[in-house]
Order: structure tokens, then C-alpha cells, then sequence
């Protein structure tokens, strides 16, 4: 048993960065210090203890990473400070000698927090525990709202994919799940707390069911029967585990929406040959096509990386017709960023940042045209939104089904609401239609 009674009445601060599965993960690690006394602070109040969940995608996040930690020390003087999460997992060593850090827990440790903190007195230098990579075998459950109204459920962690570019494997080990049975258990507790959309995350979540010999679609289905959730999102998904039987689920599911987003990373074979990915563009295109077959007004998002070794301005060009002929929504961009110990390093024609910046601001142009465009096809319709609370001085927005963000005026009845909402022209900055809600 583990005394909590030094944890009444203490505060503490959250700061996450990276992926949703990292605010999920965070949302929970937050939910054991309350349920263990430990309230949140105030705006502007000191806090007794600092949480940081960390991301190691690229040498920036490292950057940041190291910024946030440094910037809270010097916030939250005295404060027991503790870093977790991939940065954390990866160098740990080098965590733990930042100035102001008391605690280091690697992927295996951070769903144990509880039984790290002690006294919550600080130390004279950084503890670090951290678990192997090949020797992580935990899954730690995360299902958690935050100040969000949807919830995320962590079905699935780690990743056996060893892409040339990616340090998530070292990061987070193996693939691993919890079980269907488990999964639709929080689900459940998610409905009878009021959750009326759930966020399907993890690190490669098609991967579903090495741990328990189970299938991403059998949890699919087990999760569209559970009563009170009215909205489910599948997050990033591999195009080679994206199933047509999949899709064709999605497609006649009331509760499953048409919103996919699927990782490209290139648009060039010979580029995703370097990456050493598991599929080439004209299994993507497929698997593009069959969504809009059966879903003509699915959102897909779509995920793609620019500069990455190998990457010549032929391979780009292509790259970027193929994705210009491609009938998705909007681009996620990312820079390509050298990581130590990654089979890339070995990969000859390195691109400029110079170079690397236009090929990301041509693709971003691209996507805003992609994305303007299947907005205005919906302006004038009438379609359900699920409202979420405003932030000051903000209008209320929420999002329809395939995921077009609708601003409205603000009314804090209508928050956690599915409401009936005739679409009209764009806002300002065009990152959402401007909405009236029906009586």
C-alpha cells in the first residue's frame, strides 16, 4: 500500500507535448494524483509538483522538450519535478542531469508513478528509472478526458514497424494491447461520465490484438455495441492494416464517423522504399478510393514527411502530383529530422533545411486548398455538431460527423450537445464554417 497522506492538499501542474496517446497518458497520470489527493493548480498559483510527458519524434521536440522542463523549474520553485515519456524513455541519463529534475520514468515505469514520488522531497540530482526497450512488456490503460469533451482510449502501444526515419519503437517497445473485454469496460465508464465521442489512440492501433490474439476490427465492432457513446474517431491507422472490411463497417455504423486519418509519409515509392514502409501509393490510393466510394464525405487526413534523406526534387515532384490527385482533406507536414541510431543516417543526398522548408510550405498551400474546398462543398447543409465548452473569450465550436469545425455563438447549455446546426460562409481565418444552431 502506498501512504498517500503526504499527497493531501499538494499541487501540480501538467505540461504535455506530442501525440494524443501523450495527453491521454497524461489525463490519466493526472487522474491517479487526484484520486490520491493532489489537486491542480490555480493559474498563477505555485505548484508542488511538475509533470512533463515528452515527445522525441524530431530533434526539435527534444528542444522543446528541454525548454518546457527548464521553463517550469524556474516557475515552480521547489517543486518536485518529474519527466516522463518518450524523450524520458530514450535518454534518460540525459533528463535526469537537466537542473531541477528530481524524476525520470521510462514507458514501463510512468503508469507506476504513484510508487516513485516518495516524500516529494527533491533530490540532490535526477533519479532515473527506465526499463530496456526489448524487455518492456506492461500496457498501462488510458482512457481520459481532460478539459476536452472527447475522451481517448489507448488501445494499443509501441510498435514492431522499425521504419528507417523513427525512433517510436525505441521509445515506446514492442506492440502490445490491452484486451477487447477491457477496452469496452472504459468505454462503458466513459459513457456513464457523460462521454458521448471517443478518440480510438495508440502508436500503430491497426496493429490491434498481438497481445491477446484479437483483431482491430473484432474491437471495432465490440465497441460500436456499447450504449450512451454516440461518436467514435479511429486515429492515425496504417494503410496497410486499413481493412475493407473495415471501411465497410465505418461506412454502415451509426456510431463509428466518417473521419479516417491515414499516415502516407511520401507520395514517391521509391521514397517509401528508403522509409521502408509497408505499402506503396497505389495500395494508398486504393484504400483512398474505397473510402469515398462508400463514404463520399468522409474527412481523411493524411500524414506526410518532406526532406528525408534520399528525398530528390524529382522523387518530391512526384510525390507531390500524386498527392494533388489524391481526394483527401487536409495534410498533416512534417520536417524530416535526423535521429540517432536510425537506419536512415545511412541513406546518401541529404536535403536543406532551406530545401526542406519550401517543400513543406508548397504542401501546406495544398492543403489548405484541400481542405477550403471540402468545407465549402457542405456550406448551406444541415448536420449534427457536438459542441465543446469555449475557451474566454472564444466562440463555442464543435465538429459534424466527418469532422468540419463549426463556430457558433457561444451558449454553455449546448456543451457535450449534439445539436442540429445550419453550416453558412467561413470565419475569418477560414478554419471553420460559421454555424446557427436549430431550434
Amino acid at each position: 500500500m502506498i501512504d498517500t497522506t503526504v499527497f493531501q492538499n499538494k499541487t501540480a501542474v501538467y505540461y504535455t507535448l506530442g501525440c494524443k496517446l501523450n495527453f491521454s497518458e497524461t489525463s490519466t497520470i493526472g487522474k491517479l494524483l487526484r484520486e490520491a489527493g493532489v489537486r491542480t493548480a490555480r493559474k498563477g498559483e505555485k505548484a508542488d509538483l511538475c509533470i512533463v510527458n515528452t515527445c522525441s519524434v524530431t530533434e526539435m521536440a527534444d528542444k522543446k522538450c528541454r525548454q518546457a522542463i527548464n521553463r517550469l523549474v524556474k516557475q515552480h520553485p521547489g517543486a518536485f519535478v518529474v519527466v516522463t515519456g518518450c524523450y524520458a524513455q530514450l535518454k534518460p541519463g540525459d533528463v535526469a542531469q537537466i537542473g531541477g529534475v528530481d524524476l525520470v520514468l521510462g514507458a514501463e515505469q510512468k503508469g507506476e508513478l504513484l510508487q516513485y514520488l516518495g516524500d516529494l522531497k527533491k533530490n540532490e540530482s535526477g533519479e532515473a528509472h527506465a526499463t530496456a526497450t526489448k524487455d518492456i512488456r506492461s500496457f498501462a490503460p488510458s482512457c481520459s478526458r481532460g478539459d476536452r469533451t472527447r475522451f481517448f482510449l489507448k488501445v494499443q502501444d509501441g510498435c514492431d514497424y522499425f521504419c528507417s526515419y523513427c525512433t517510436i519503437p525505441f521509445a515506446r517497445g514492442r506492440s502490445r494491447n490491452g484486451t477487447i473485454a477491457s477496452l469496452v469496460e472504459q468505454a462503458r465508464e466513459a459513457a456513464a461520465e457523460g462521454g458521448k465521442e471517443i478518440v480510438l489512440t495508440g502508436v500503430n492501433i491497426g496493429d490491434f490484438g498481438k497481445a491477446t490474439g484479437e483483431t482491430f476490427f473484432d474491437l471495432v465492432k465490440a465497441l460500436d455495441e456499447v450504449e450512451g457513446i454516440e461518436r467514435y474517431r479511429i486515429s492515425s491507422i496504417e494503410p496497410n492494416l486499413l481493412t475493407d472490411e473495415i471501411i465497410e463497417f465505418v461506412a454502415s455504423s451509426r456510431r463509428f464517423m466518417p473521419h479516417f486519418h491515414i499516415p502516407l509519409q511520401s507520395g514517391s515509392d521509391e521514397v517509401l522504399e528508403l522509409m521502408r514502409r509497408r505499402y506503396d501509393t497505389a495500395l494508398f490510393a486504393s484504400k483512398v478510393k474505397k473510402i469515398k466510394e462508400v463514404m463520399p464525405d468522409a474527412f481523411i487526413g493524411v500524414d506526410v514527411i518532406v526532406g528525408t534523406r534520399g528525398e530528390t526534387e524529382e522523387y518530391f515532384e512526384n510525390a507531390y502530383q500524386f498527392i494533388a490527385g489524391l481526394d483527401v482533406t487536409q495534410l498533416h507536414v512534417f520536417s524530416y529530422s535526423e535521429r540517432p541510431g536510425t537506419q536512415a543516417l545511412k541513406i546518401d543526398h541529404v536535403v536543406s533545411m532551406e530545401e526542406k522548408h519550401r517543400r513543406s510550405q508548397a504542401l501546406l498551400t495544398l492543403s489548405d486548398e484541400k481542405t477550403q474546398a471540402f468545407y465549402a462543398r457542405h456550406i448551406g447543409q444541415t448536420m449534427a455538431v457536438l459542441m465543446e465548452k469555449p475557451k474566454a473569450d472564444a466562440p463555442m465550436h464543435g465538429f459534424t460527423a466527418n469532422y468540419i469545425r463549426v463556430e457558433v455563438e457561444s451558449d454553455d447549455s449546448l456543451d457535450n450537445q449534439i445539436v442540429s446546426v445550419r453550416l453558412g460562409e467561413f470565419n475569418e481565418d477560414k478554419t471553420a464554417l460559421k454555424g446557427i444552431v436549430l431550434a
